[in-house]
């Protein structure tokens, strides 16, 4: 047998204890997974947690209770494998040892004579859940955090089978939205009643008394006064769920993620084959996926996300920042309305908007207030907290009602001009201490805030649409942002739960410009005469979220054009302004219709005689992208490539299998051949 350790292993121990239970003769073996940290370091499995599992399972057998049960320490479950160790891993042999270790420890549980019981008290992911799916029943807090089989977005696929065991519980198809759609849609979570419902657990119950309402329940069931009844699987339909599962994976992804077409076959096998014949190929499935670039720039990515994120490099010290008892919102359109009920929904104070007239005043609020009746038609948002955040937002066409506020954020129209004009407005009305923000998405906040009495407080706050769903938010530093405004902006961003990233005053920022470029290269493309369906298509071995005339379509040719404009001004080489652009939101046409290609579009374009391949088209959006990044880096409009990346997975919402976008430059030598140097060292999110 291959040995296998994790150096830097924090070692989640399992705990036994013997409780009475009434209702059983015997005691219960209750066995509890605690790394010895609070909520904040997750429970996770390498190999020493493993150990201490089997050994807890070994004394939990001895003692012959009338079942055994495994919980987690407050709040958290388990989130799975130790993913530091993973890397360390040197031989095909010691990651097939990891795959076969995991499932030789869950299985005891499976197989076990002795009923088994998972209470998920809280975070449920991975390994964590797999561990769960192998206990015969299972009770679920209502109140836990996160539910979900993320490998995928790794590169990975669930190794201690989740994809042999899910699919014959829940069905195929809810197993394969649980282990393949949702990590490739921004890692969704499931809610626990959607577990719930799904079937993933036997019995929901509320957190205030879970474990204790969670052993009379297994008592019940142990005592045969409760009976468990799951639907059956239907098993007919399984390799038709599959073929268009199949269908959808390769329309979208184009093969560019290995490890979901894995998962996709292991599916399939969990149909037919024993349980010891699919894990087997779990296990080899694992292995092979641990030694790829996609897994190395998956686990960079988790890093950024988990790591980076939470700690932004270059902001000021949080004792710098002010309190924030009051928000003002100038404008009432839909971007400020979503706006408004994010800071009330999550600062939980007063927020006010104004607008030209009471009309559009009235409308601004009273979407605010239907989103509200949204949440809570949905189960999102109780009515209690409901009626709170609808009392905090209200409106006004007199802007004298900022002057107690202690931050103002404008969402009015992308024109320097305007916004000018706003703050002038604005200053002689505001208290001097009050922060001023400005939602932009290209233009400079040194610019904006040049002619007033104080431009030290002025900052830029670059929300992403959907403003409650994309989670960056790109904090600006103009040339005479103080660090007092630049706390408090930094300190607004995490109440309001966005991964904050610090970016210097710079055209289109980071996520902006990156995005622009790759659009500039492809329109570039078009109008040198290559026809649209293969300039389209010319990106999809990326595996990115979208085309990128959806991409076009989503983000709305005006405003696209608008972008490029404002970058044209100040790099005109790399930049150029396009006549087909220009016409196209102008005609304000859809660029697809039925998701393909509107032929009005088409006619509408005038173009060269000099089309490229796919692969040429391909070649030169990253070799610009290389090129965009390397300037921005040296021009120190953010602090290292890792932050671009950050902006471009959660702003952009590029995947974690291409670690953003520099890892996969650096692998594929576009860095090098454009730049003469890669964007990270060797080895940091590739194999070599």
């Amino acid at each position: 047998m291959t040995e296998i350790s994790f150096p830097s292993e924090v070692v989640t121990k399992s705990l036994l204890r013997l409780v009475r239970v009434p209702g059983v003769d015997r005691q219960v073996a209750l066995i509890t997974l605690d790394n010895g940290f609070d909520h904040k370091k997750p429970n996770t499995f390498g190999p020493g947690g493993l150990a201490s599992l089997s050994e807890a399972i070994d004394q939990a057998l001895a003692a012959e209770p009338a079942f055994i049960a495994i919980t987690g320490k407050p709040y958290v479950f388990c989130v799975g494998a130790d993913l530091t160790g993973v890397p360390l891993l040197e031989t095909h042999a010691q990651a097939l040892e990891l795959g076969r270790l995991g499932h030789r420890v869950f299985a005891r549980l499976k197989d076990s004579t002795i009923p088994t019981f998972a209470f998920i008290n809280g975070a449920a992911m991975g390994g964590g859940l797999e561990l769960a799916l192998h206990c015969h029943y299972r009770t679920l807090s209502s109140g836990a955090a996160a539910l979900a089989l993320p490998e995928v977005s790794l590169g990975l696929v669930p190794g201690w089978g989740g994809t042999q065991l899910l699919p014959n519980l829940i069905g195929p198809a809810n197993a394969a939205t649980v282990i393949i759609q949702n990590p490739l849609t921004q890692n969704r979570m499931l809610k626990p009643k959607q577990a719930a419902e799904m079937g993933i657990a036997d019995l929901l119950l509320e957190p205030a008394d879970f474990l204790e309402r969670s052993l009379a329940w297994a008592a019940g069931v142990v005592g045969g006064s409760i009976t468990v009844e799951r639907p059956e699987v239907d098993r007919d339909s399984w390799d038709g769920v599959l073929y268009f599962a199949k269908a959808m994976l390769d329309k979208r992804l184009h093969g560019a993620v290995p490890a979901a077409n894995r998962a996709l076959e292991l599916i399939g096998v969990a149909k037919g084959a024993s349980f010891a014949e699919g894990t087997a190929l779990e296990d080899q499935a694992l292995a092979d996926l641990i030694f790829s670039d996609e897994l190395r720039s998956g686990l960079y990515a988790f890093d950024l996300v988990q790591r980076r994120a939470k700690k932004p490099v270059g902001a000021p010290s949080p004792v710098h920042a002010k309190d924030v008892t009051k928000v003002g919102v100038v404008g009432a359109g839909l971007m400020a309305s979503q706006l408004a009920l994010l800071f009330a929904r999550r600062l939980q104070v007063p927020v006010v908007m104004t607008d030209l007239d009471q009309e559009r005043v009235d409308k601004g609020v009273g979407y605010v207030h239907a989103e509200i009746d949204k949440a809570v038609g949905k189960g999102r948002m109780d009515a209690g907290t409901a009626a709170k955040v609808r009392a905090l937002v209200t409106g006004s066409v007199d802007r004298s009602v900022f002057a107690d506020a202690d931050l103002v954020i404008e969402a009015v129209f992308e024109e320097l001009s305007v916004k000018k004009q706003v703050w002038a407005e604005l200053e002689k009305i505001v208290s001097p201490e009050a922060v001023l923000a400005t939602n932009t998405s290209s233009l400079s906040v040194t610019e904006m805030a040049a002619d007033l009495e104080h431009p030290e407080r002025v900052v830029g706050f670059h929300f992403f649409n959907p403003v409650a769903v994309l989670p960056l938010l790109e904090i600006i530093r103009g040339e005479q942002t103080s660090d007092a405004a630049l706390a408090t902006a930094f300190a607004v961003g995490k109440q309001l739960r966005k991964s904050c990233v610090l970016v210097k005053d710079a055209p289109a920022f980071v996520a902006n410009r990156v995005l622009v470029r790759f659009l500039s290269e492809i329109q570039s493309a078009i109008d040198a005469g290559t026809p649209l369906e293969v300039a389209d298509s010319a990106i999809d071995p990326l595996g990115l979220p979208m085309r990128p005339l959806a991409l076009l379509q989503l983000v709305g040719p005006a405003i696209a054009y608008h972008v490029t404009e404002t970058l044209h001004a100040a790099f005109p080489d790399r930049f150029p302004l396009s006549a087909n652009l220009k016409a196209l939101a102008d005609a304000r046409l859809p660029l697809l219709v039925d998701d393909e290609i509107n032929p009005a579009v088409t006619a509408l374009l005038t173009v060269g005689d000099t089309p490229l391949s796919a692969d040429e088209v391909r070649q030169k959006v990253l070799d610009g992208l290389a090129q965009e990044i390397r300037t921005l880096l040296d021009e120190g409009v953010v602090a290292e490539a890792q932050d671009v990346d950050l902006c471009m997975i959660l702003g952009a919402g590029w995947p974690f299998h291409l670690g953003g976008i520099t890892p996969y430059l650096d692998r594929t030598g576009t860095s090098e051949s454009v730049t003469g140097r890669r964007f990270l060292p060797k080895g940091t999110a590739s194999l070599a």
